[in-house]
């Protein structure tokens, strides 16, 4: 598996993940449908606002139907021979730090039919050489404790327990765990 830059190339293979039933977006199961309608009207621009190092754009709807600013990120896509998934980092200019209605530095997702193959765990390895460049000293990523497999993909990656806490109303306001993965050690 390797990690690729969202291209036209590949775009039919991300919109029949999407039409499988996949969801870029495990806090919005509706953005698989709002995703195929945008890239119907103009692939190119979807594809171009993946990869959004300085945070260009409008804002975030967050699950709540709130929205808030764009960060910084990109975003790749799990590839090897097919579309199996993709992995986002995000961040804020100088610092480590995030806003609250962001629960982490990393999102990922792999569609279903490729699920317990490591291939999440592959892509966090492989996205953290990028994360790193972009000046970061270690990445947060929080997950339900009701996702063992997620959990898995973080300790497998290296990334150690920082707190059980409660997030955002505007992210559902449930209980997350919060992983730190260092990246200068």
């Amino acid at each position: 598996m390797i990690l690729i830059k969202p291209s036209m190339e590949h775009l039919p293979a991300y919109v029949d993940a999407l039409k499988r039933g996949w969801s870029p977006d495990n806090l919005r199961p509706e953005a698989s449908q709002e995703q195929i309608s945008t890239i119907s009207k103009d692939g190119a621009s979807f594809v171009s606002s993946l990869d959004n190092p300085t945070g260009a754009g409008g804002a975030i709807k967050l699950p709540d139907g709130s929205e808030v600013p764009r960060l910084p990120s990109i975003r790749r896509w799990l590839w090897d021979g097919e579309f199996c998934g993709h992995i986002s980092l995000r961040w804020q200019p100088g610092t480590e730090d995030l806003p609250p209605t962001c629960a982490g530095h990393i999102g990922y997702s792999v569609v279903p039919w490729r699920q317990g193959e490591g291939l999440a765990t592959a892509a966090l390895v492989g996205i953290l050489p990028e994360a790193k460049a972009f000046g970061l000293r270690y990445i947060d990523i929080s997950t339900s404790p009701d996702n063992p497999a997620s959990i898995r993909v973080v300790e497998k990656s290296g990334g150690s327990l920082l707190k059980s806490y409660t997030a955002e109303k505007a992210l559902g306001g449930d209980t997350k765990l919060l992983f730190r993965l260092s990246l200068t050690e």
